[in-house]
């Protein structure tokens, strides 16, 4: 894989160093990735594959020195300031937040889902929504078989998912210290309230989930409603997912349709106690789904429990993979 010139964006926090991590798993090479972060983290060595690596501030200037490709993870204000910037210099942004995503003319991509997308870009490619992209892998193989009507998201999200803060807000509390991240502690408590509320009742998380799923699988009229909660768990999203088919199903063939599909695991054998666990599912980059069960209320539908890893999977991975596959084309 030769030698291209890459900026991670915002490599200081959570997600942007578990990109540098994944990019040794992935075999990207490290000699020419450059750090940036914001000035209060200039300076800062990062220890990586044994090389000391400077963060340097991230400023207008940046990308007159010219990058190949940029994996920003520092906030939707950052990315909206400098992703183009990057762009207009003939660099490759793949962007963690949600700056850019429901924008017509930036492909939001999943590589198990939707890599053609990747070759849409001008110059910008969006990552989705962490809770979002471990959903759409076993709606997508679904969806494609059976014909999705409509889906009900419940989801048990994880503090990493607020970066940072987020944890300690779990760390602290534990130690009987106030919320600094959250509006009310998050120990003993399931809050559902995951970003801003909306003038109609659902939080910007729960908009994000319903507008990018339709994105990615091509549905822009399908019918979705989604109820995210922030629950006391370090790493890795839980989701109940209930979809509604148009058309009928055999239950072995949908799981066994799930279980060879790429990027899915099924772990479902209740008689076993056998289900997808967070704490299980952390470091891997896999949708986990299991108690896959069909839903007698509708006429054709289902039940399933889908964990996947937020920070890798639901951000840093997805955006490693999208940069390989890059890479690789440019070969």
């Amino acid at each position: 894989m030769s030698n291209h010139k890459i900026a991670i964006v915002g490599a200081t926090g959570l997600v942007g160093r578990k990109v540098l991590e994944i990019l040794q798993e992935y075999n990207i090479p490290l000699d020419n990735v450059h750090l940036f972060a914001s000035s209060k983290s200039s300076g800062l060595e990062l220890d990586i594959a044994d090389k000391k690596y400077t963060v340097k501030e991230l400023t207008a200037e940046t990308f007159l020195d010219h990058y190949d490709y940029a994996i920003f993870s520092a906030g939707g204000d950052i990315s909206k300031q400098y992703a183009p910037i990057a762009a207009e210099h003939g660099c490759i942004v793949i962007d963690n937040s949600s700056a850019f995503r429901m924008d017509p003319n930036v492909p939001l991509v999943v590589p198990e889902v939707n890599p053609e997308e990747i070759w849409n870009n001008t110059g910008i490619i969006a990552n989705p929504n962490c809770s979002t992209i471990q959903a759409v892998i076993p709606l997508k193989v679904l969806d494609n078989k059976y014909r999705i009507k409509r889906i009900v998201y419940s989801t048990y999200q994880a503090v990493s998912g607020a970066g940072n803060k987020g944890v300690l807000d779990l760390e602290n509390g534990l130690k009987g210290l106030p919320p600094q991240k959250f509006p009310y502690p998050i120990v003993n408590n399931c809050i559902p309230h995951i970003d801003v509320f909306l003038d109609n009742g659902y939080t910007k998380e729960e908009e994000k989930m319903i507008n990018e799923t339709r994105k990615i699988l091509k549905r822009p009229d399908l019918r979705i409603t989604a109820t995210t909660v922030r629950v006391p768990v370090i790493n890795s999203h839980s989701e109940s997912i209930n979809v509604e088919f148009e058309n009928n199903f055999d239950l072995d063939e949908l799981k066994e349709l799930l279980s060879n599909s790429k990027g899915i695991v099924v772990q479902d054998n209740v008689k076993e106690n056998i289900y997808p666990l967070a704490t299980q599912v952390t470091g891997h980059d896999e949708s986990y789904v299991g108690r896959i069960r069909r839903d007698f209320s509708v006429e054709s539908g289902i039940n399933f429990w889908c964990v996947g890893d937020n920070i890798r999977k639901g951000a840093a991975s997805n955006a490693v993979q999208i940069l390989k596959l890059l890479i690789e084309s440019n070969n």
